[in-house]
């Protein structure tokens, strides 16, 4: 029976995977310049120093690095303050969840400020006790180590535990890691075939309650 879930945020909770896909683009343009090329596909790879250096060297961006480097984590705080919205049904799925007495956190790569901002103004902070990000951890999702803090958190076992991702490389590395993996569809997540066979139980949206009865009960 499940008595703990790790929720994801970005991509999982929220439709807000569209920020690093066009975050390089909208801070050039914010600053008065027109890419000349698909930026997140320059930048992925990227720290954002790097990025950064890219702006000065190949489009003569005269502001410092630091500046730069500023100006885009303001420009990424502004859509978690204002912009991102959550994913249909998402209220209503943590609710039924909480009624059953399941306790939830957050395990995310983002930073707590920005997933803080964003759980508050869509009303949804109360359903969870805490959230980890990879940075209070040390370790990002390609090791288990922010899982194992959030299930001893919640005082659960991983048998009981089940965590909510959309990403296919974190959700493998819960389930290698002997976590329970509720696969959740997004449309940035280009491995959905892998996602859906390592998986315990797949979600296309939040309204699909109904695929989760039998591991919560089990």
């Amino acid at each position: 029976m499940i008595k703990g879930a790790i929720f994801d945020a970005d991509g999982t909770l929220f439709d807000s995977m569209f920020i690093w896909e066009s975050i390089g683009e909208d801070y050039l343009r914010s600053i008065g310049y027109e890419p000349k090329e698909r930026l997140n596909e320059v930048f992925k790879n990227m720290s954002l120093y790097q990025a950064a250096c890219y702006y000065r060297e190949n489009y003569g961006v005269t502001l410092s690095t630091d500046e730069i480097m500023a100006g885009v984590n303001a420009k990424i705080e502004e859509y978690y303050r204002y912009d991102i919205k959550l994913k249909p049904h998402t209220e209503d799925f943590l609710k039924r969840l909480a009624n059953m007495g399941v306790a939830m956190c957050i395990a995310t790569a983002t930073d707590r400020p920005y997933v803080e901002a964003v759980l508050k103004r869509c009303g949804i902070r109360k359903y969870f006790s805490e959230i980890f990000t990879c940075t209070s951890v040390g370790y990002g999702k390609d090791e288990p180590v922010i899982y194992r803090e959030a299930m001893k958190h919640l005082k659960t076992d991983r048998e009981s535990t089940l965590v909510f991702e959309d990403a296919f490389y974190a959700a493998a590395t819960a389930k290698a890691d002997g976590f329970l993996v509720a696969g959740v569809y997004d449309k940035y997540e280009k491995d959905q075939t892998k996602l859906k066979k390592i998986a315990d139980v797949y979600l296309n949206d939040f309204k699909n309650w109904s695929a989760l009865e039998k591991i919560l009960h089990s």
